[in-house]
């Protein structure tokens, strides 16, 4: 920000040359055309038309802010990451929060997951979280991610969000009743940013120069402690101020009040893997605590909101394939998906070299084979060489892939994960006795029942059967709810076209 004392800049024109008056155009007489030569003018308008970059085609919505993650616990066991690399260590990042299916303009307070995403500035380049507010998901098949995410955006015709297009693709897909019991109850509706957990949901790999290695799951507890709205809160922060969690995330650290997270690993052996009751790469289902309990690494704090929401937070680029030595992806065939799809929409949304943009430059980088392209500001890499020359030596890293435990062999095949209902039941019922405890039932019941009375009759049935196999007693309580929602709306229905139109 410039200081009282500053002198005022001298306005110009985007070349540089002093502007007189910012508001005048140049024209023939007073009352005559344009004229073409009105650079000033021409430029503003020009650029004006192209302020708009894409929005993003999940995650349109968000906030962000900067912090830094503290090593708390020793993890030099399961890791070689340096980031992780001695207790009290710290390390600069960013973070943006954001809702999943809405447009840029939508509500904070949408029943909707919450991106929970993370840029570590380390100096082993750029280490990325691009985790959730839910430690489970809708699907475990990547090429059904466009698909569903089309059923929670707009209706094609009709342009309006639809229900029965909604229900309808999670009743015939139905691996996604474990993440829909935590979207319709009230944990699908945060308070805040600041008052929700993050969660990893895939599994990733702590590796070591020795070959070994772990599987880990990643788990951010909020300091702020869990806070929800129930669904008529939402509706109304929705109306009231649907910028809501945007503006309490940027007030608090404005107050010096910074949000903070405790930062936990759950691990498992590739030993222990193969005996799990699940696919550890099945991203509908979580590991268990009991068997796999959480181990408390680190803590990230949140103190610097940024200068320009646009450069800062909207140009900002995540991805789950920027890691760094000591981190490696799973097979989890959604994140695969992920790690190639991430950074293809970020060359289409901020130019193949979006990694120049100051939020996602790493504090060191040397690739002089990436030349060119689109918005190249960072001098080219001037006269080195652009291929492996000889008459310019390179040192190298040793960085290895982990061979160990993952060696495919096997016939190219469409392969889909096979449904087991009582697998894919099994976590969701688990969940519904949990909100038993929590006196939750009924909110879930409620959420649910507002939600899909607007959905057509087939699709309604068909969703009822559903949670009967997560529970006789939540399908039966379910469909009474619906029906008495469907009813109520029909009368509403005639009571206005009973009423005379003036």
């Amino acid at each position: 920000m410039p200081k009282p004392t500053d002198a005022p800049p001298v306005y110009t024109a985007s070349n540089g040359c002093p502007v007189m008056n910012p508001h005048a155009a140049q024209r023939v007489g007073e009352n005559g055309p344009l004229l073409l030569q009105d650079f000033h003018l021409i430029d503003l308008l020009a650029h004006f038309d192209r302020e708009r970059i894409p929005e993003r085609v999940v995650h349109a919505k968000g906030a962000g802010a900067y912090g830094t993650f503290e090593v708390t616990d020793d993890v030099s066991d399961l890791t070689s990451a340096a980031m992780f690399n001695g207790i009290g260590k710290k390390t600069r990042c960013l973070a943006r929060f954001s809702t999943v299916g809405g447009e840029k303009g939508s509500a904070d307070s949408a029943r909707d997951p919450r991106g929970f995403a993370v840029k570590f500035y380390t100096e082993e380049g750029n280490y990325d979280w691009v985790f959730n507010n839910t430690p489970i998901f809708f699907l475990r098949d990547p090429a059904k991610f466009p698909v569903f995410i089309h059923t929670q955006k707009r209706n094609p015709q009709t342009n309006l969000k639809d229900a029965t297009m909604f229900w309808d693709y999670l009743s015939q897909n139905q691996e996604a009743i474990h993440q829909v019991m935590h979207l319709f109850s009230d944990r699908g509706t945060p308070r805040s940013f600041r008052h929700m957990n993050g969660y990893s949901g895939h599994t990733y790999k702590f590796t070591k120069p020795d070959g070994s290695f772990r599987y880990v799951q990643i788990h951010l507890k909020t300091d702020q402690g869990s806070q929800t709205l129930s669904n008529e809160e939402a509706a109304a922060l929705a109306s009231s101020n649907p910028d809501h969690a945007t503006e309490d995330l940027f007030a608090s650290i404005q107050r010096g009040e910074f949000p903070s997270w405790t930062v936990y690993v759950q691990v498992m052996t590739p030993e222990q893997a193969e005996k799990f009751k699940h696919s550890i790469f099945d991203l509908t289902k979580v590991w268990p605590q009991k068997e796999y309990p959480l181990r408390r690494f680190g803590k990230l704090t949140l103190n610097e909101n940024p200068q320009n929401y646009f450069a800062e937070i909207e140009q900002a680029a995540f991805s789950p394939s920027h890691l760094v030595p000591g981190v490696e992806p799973s097979a989890d065939p959604v994140l695969q998906s992920r790690l190639f799809s991430y950074p293809d929409t970020h060359r289409h949304r901020l130019g193949v070299n979006y990694h120049q943009i100051p939020a996602n430059c790493p504090l060191r980088a040397f690739n002089p084979v990436q030349r060119d392209g689109g918005m190249r500001v960072d001098g080219n890499h001037g006269a080195e060489p652009n291929y492996q020359s000889s008459f310019r030596p390179v040192t190298y890293a040793n960085v290895k892939n982990h061979e160990g435990h993952e060696k495919w062999v096997g016939h190219a095949t469409n392969f889909a994960f096979r449904i087991k209902y009582p697998d894919d039941y099994e976590q969701a019922t688990a969940l519904w006795k949990v909100l038993a405890r929590y006196n939750g039932q009924d909110a879930f019941v409620h959420n649910v029942a507002v939600h899909l009375c607007a959905a057509r009759k087939e699709v309604r049935e068909r969703t009822y059967d559903m949670f009967a196999k997560v529970d006789k007693d939540l399908g039966a309580r379910i469909a009474k709810s619906t029906e008495d929602e469907v009813v109520k709306g029909e009368a509403e229905e005639e009571k206005k076209k009973a009423q005379p139109r003036l």
